[in-house]
């Protein structure tokens, strides 16, 4: 059986259960999307990228302003 690390979303803390065993909080896969050529969706990720630069903002700080989009 392959396991993979996950990450508790409340916490932060690493772990490789269903479950958080530090605060029992939901985890999450950390590892990222599979790379693909045929991005269908770069042109707006680049768009996005644009704006956020042109504000002068930090990503993060940009999606926490912009949650409720």
């Amino acid at each position: 059986m392959k396991m993979k690390m996950k990450k508790c979303k409340s916490c932060g803390e690493y772990t490789l259960k269903g479950k958080c065993p530090y605060c029992g909080g939901e985890v999450g896969v950390v590892y990222p999307a599979k790379f693909s050529p045929e991005d269908k969706y770069g042109k707006y990720r680049r768009m996005l990228k644009r704006q956020i630069m042109k504000e002068g903002l930090d990503e993060r700080d940009f999606h926490k302003r912009n949650k409720g989009c």
